[in-house]
């Protein structure tokens, strides 16, 4: 019992019972795939208890409670919670896998590099730019990469206006990756929760709300001295052309064989994806084997807080998803003109929940399984919208997101001092625009 309470005790059978709940999510061919893969996620959470932050071990204890009340009073909830929490829970493991397969890349040094290279408004932009791509396969990983850079120039040159915009272009190019990125986990469990709505419809709106988000960010940021100059940069350092050439296509090979499965296949959104970005670790790793001659597969016993967090949360979703409709019944509606209203408030309310430590994830659950049952079609994709730009604007503007406090480990600067003091006004800002966007979206026509 005292080895549960351990933060590392056990990681071999934690790390085997992931990769176990691995296996059995993407077995779809095979019957009760969904209740083993949950078993074996939830086995590697109890195991791995004394690693779990109080998030998790309050979300693991709402799973037994509504587990036990689904069986009493609703046990049809228990195939579809099942069903979510394989499928996302499989998809949060391989896209940490495909972290870890690629954060050896020599080339992300290289990129990570070139990010500060420019004058003051060129290194925002890119850095920003950079960051959102670089999460896309990478995940919250992006922001160590980067803000351990920014780290180095802090600890070299003191604090700085230098240091102060790479700070703030790296949370919000992290903030901006789930508001267009198909890999990542706001999108897909967005478009699990509405089955009506198509991933690339969101996506296509998504990607000119997450580009114009970066690119108002530079009007955001401070004034930098004239001759600011960068820490840790010799003169002679490499291209980063054909590092970054390499990881765009990458990338780009990831996303299309996602929406290949999806549109071709037949298969679930986050079912593709999760194919798609484990193609690409068996590949990372079969060409490690080839250069290194030795291949070590990436120990996934720190995995529970995020599997508990991500897909013990979307577990949830299905339970609360069907309680609300037999509770609302079949036939709730609102009036047509209150969705345009509710739709302005769902990105306000991600972000009132994250001002006060509520994680982006359980927000978008509980909007996704609640008005998700009781939305018009034809105001699906307000919704989406407004569940991913709040997502996005509450990573990038609170200070209790897993990338603020990262970044503050790797630089030092106080995570409430980057969210309040710099980013407010840019935060209410967009928050203004895309919940009138999501209005528009919502409207009847």
């Amino acid at each position: 019992m005292k080895a549960l309470l351990h933060p590392d005790s056990l990681t071999r059978p934690r790390s085997i019972l992931v990769y176990l709940a691995l296996v059995a999510g993407i077995a779809t061919f095979v019957p009760g795939n969904a209740v083993a893969a949950t078993v074996l996620a939830c086995l590697a959470i109890v195991l791995g208890w004394g690693n779990l932050r109080l998030v998790g071990k309050v979300i693991f204890s709402l799973i037994i409670l509504l587990t036990f009340a689904a069986l009493a009073f609703e046990p049809s909830s228990l195939p579809k919670a099942a069903g979510n929490m394989a499928r996302i829970g499989a998809l949060i493991i391989t896209v940490m896998l495909l972290s870890a397969v690629m954060g050896q890349s020599n080339d992300l040094k290289i990129i990570a590099r070139s990010l500060f290279a420019g004058k003051s408004l060129v290194r925002y932009l890119g850095m920003s730019v950079g960051t959102a791509l670089l999460a896309i396969p990478l995940n919250f990983g992006a922001v160590g990469v980067v803000a351990t850079m920014i780290g180095v120039q802090v600890r070299e040159q003191g604090d700085s206006a230098l240091g102060r915009n790479a700070a703030r272009a790296v949370v919000r190019g992290f903030g901006a990756s789930p508001m267009a990125s198909p890999l990542s986990i706001a999108i897909v469990m967005t478009v699990t929760f509405l089955p009506g709505l198509s991933s690339w419809k969101l996506i296509a709106v998504g990607l000119p709300v997450a580009i114009l988000f970066l690119l108002t960010g530079a009007l955001a940021r401070e004034q930098e001295p004239a001759r600011a100059e960068v820490a840790g940069l010799p003169d002679d350092h490499e291209s980063a052309l054909l590092p970054w050439l390499r990881f765009i296509a990458i990338i780009a090979l990831i996303c299309l064989g996602a929406f290949t499965l999806s549109a071709r296949g037949g298969l679930v959104y986050s079912q593709a994806v999760t194919l798609s970005c484990l193609s690409a670790v068996i590949i990372g790793l079969a060409y490690r084997r080839l250069v290194d001659g030795v291949v070590t597969m990436p120990s996934l016993a720190p995995m529970n807080n995020e599997l508990v967090i991500m897909g013990g949360s979307s577990y949830l979703g299905g339970i609360i998803g069907v309680f609300a409709l037999t509770w609302l019944g079949m036939d709730f509606s609102l009036p047509p003109w209150a969705y345009p209203l509710v739709a302005i408030a769902v990105p306000w309310l991600f972000f009132a929940g994250g001002a006060v430590g509520v994680n982006p994830i359980i927000s978008g659950t509980l909007a996704g399984s609640i008005l998700g049952p009781i939305w018009p079609d034809y105001g699906l994709l307000g919704l989406g919208l407004g569940i991913i730009t709040g997502w996005g604007i509450t990573i990038a503007g609170t200070p209790y997101s897993a990338n603020s406090l990262l970044l503050e480990r790797c630089t030092g600067y106080d995570a409430h001092r980057a969210a309040w003091e710099w980013s407010l006004k840019y935060s209410l800002t967009a928050l203004t625009f895309c919940s009138l966007l999501c209005a528009v979206l919502t409207l009847p026509f």
